[in-house]
């Protein structure tokens, strides 16, 4: 059998996952690098991706497992990164053998025909899809491996799961995924910065530093055309440790309102009490074109006051320097 012919017969679909806490900087890499290999991509952060490999197996004349050996070879030499390489005829199948990869790195692919024997005997946890509650219940009811739950009739499933959850739930467990993998890119971000020149405590002080990052990073927004679906918050201690948390926007903005409020919750939840700060970093994450996302129309006339204030701010910043206007509370920031 020619080397074409086995990578039309084996299956297509890779997921690539990285080490845990890999630098986005460096995930990124990873990315463009199987961007050079592959056609069709799908990030999914923060250390993993998925690529349909069919094409590129015709093209190279390869099996999927040399490729998945290329793949690795070249993570490694380029960019000193080991990666796990599930391969599958699904995205289930797929991504649940490459976190059946205990080593640092490997490769487990899983012939179509080997799908049902090789998923039966794995703890119901351990297909992919399955959260951790789902797998409580399931085990509450005796099913305890992957065998068992593709055993069951898939109503009894949906009884025990509800009605979708069930439905993809029995599925999976047969192997059966019909998701094709989509091109996705890694979300920008955009970040600015505050370092105190010394430890600080004051509250007043940490509050008035954030509201002046808000209003920087909304001012960066607006200027690239860009809303944030999501803002991070970083807090850096004095000695070395750091607090990070993120939360979603309720609707993509770059409108220093949504940001502040979001920016507040998130340095709420750190909790500060006696910590010594050294440094704050604001994030606007998930950042798309403004054009991109519907603006739906408000019947609040506060709101929209104050986004006609944001716009006349934006004028007088243009006109006369970034300094030139923005809160009093931000008089009390550091130099």
């Amino acid at each position: 059998m020619t080397a074409g012919a086995q990578a039309r017969e084996v299956s297509s679909v890779m997921h690539v996952r990285c080490p845990d806490r890999l630098p986005e900087d460096v995930f990124r890499q990873v990315l463009e690098l199987l961007g050079e290999l592959f056609s069709v991509v799908q990030a999914q952060p923060p250390s993993a991706a998925l690529v349909e490999a069919k094409g590129a197996l015709r093209y190279h004349g390869v099996n999927a497992r040399g490729l998945a050996e290329v793949v690795r070879l070249r993570t490694v030499a380029l960019l000193g990164v080991d990666v796990r390489v599930g391969i599958g005829q699904t995205i289930t199948v797929a991504a649940t053998a490459s976190h059946r990869i205990s080593q640092p790195g490997g490769i487990l692919a899983i012939d179509p025909d080997q799908v049902t024997d090789w998923l039966a005997p794995l703890p119901v946890d351990a297909l992919h899809g399955i959260g951790p509650r789902q797998a409580t219940v399931l085990r509450g009811y005796g099913v305890d491996s992957v065998g068992l739950l593709a055993g069951l009739p898939p109503a009894t499933v949906q009884r025990i799961l509800g009605g979708r959850a069930g439905r993809l739930v029995a599925d999976r467990a047969r192997g059966i995924d019909p998701r094709p993998v989509t091109p996705r890119a890694l979300p920008t971000s955009t970040s600015v910065s505050r370092t105190f020149p010394r430890q600080t405590l004051d509250g007043a002080e940490v509050r008035a530093s954030l509201l002046d990052m808000v209003v920087q990073l909304g001012l960066l927004l607006r200027r690239r055309g860009q809303v944030a679906r999501g803002v991070g918050l970083t807090l850096k201690f004095a000695g070395g440790p750091s607090w990070e948390k993120a939360r979603r926007l309720a609707e993509a903005s770059a409108h220093d309102d949504d940001l502040r409020s979001v920016a507040y919750r998130l340095i709420d939840a750190a909790g500060l009490q006696r910590g010594r700060l050294t440094a704050l970093v604001l994030r606007g994450e998930d950042l798309v074109g403004a054009d991109q996302v519907a603006h739906q129309i408000s019947l609040d006339t506060a709101r929209e006051d104050r986004l006609v204030a944001e716009e006349v701010s934006d004028r007088i910043r243009d006109k006369f320097g970034p300094g030139a206007i923005g809160p009093a509370a931000t008089l009390l920031r550091v130099s």
